[in-house]
């Protein structure tokens, strides 16, 4: 079996705390990584200012950052489900 390769992460976002940014869950005995409350709170934060106004450079690469962060731990979740079902 061959596993696959995990894409790398350039950086986290500015002001992330690592402590308590993500929390496991179980679905079907399965551990999913999933963004803390903290964290979609200010992702949601950041989307609702985009929709009002322009976000200032710092805030653009906050949720870019946090869009990488979601596309990873997709990737993660997916590749943990898959290994788990082969």
């Amino acid at each position: 079996m061959v596993l696959p390769v995990l894409p790398k992460l350039e950086n986290l976002p500015q002001g992330f705390s690592t402590e308590g940014a993500l929390r496991i869950e179980l679905e079907e005995g399965v551990p999913i990584f999933r963004a803390s409350s903290a964290v979609q709170l200010r992702i949601q934060d950041l989307l609702s200012k985009q929709q009002d106004m322009v976000l200032s450079s710092d805030e653009e690469q906050e949720l870019d950052c946090y869009e990488e962060i979601d596309d990873y731990l997709s990737f993660v979740n997916r590749t943990v489900r898959n290994l788990h079902f082969e």
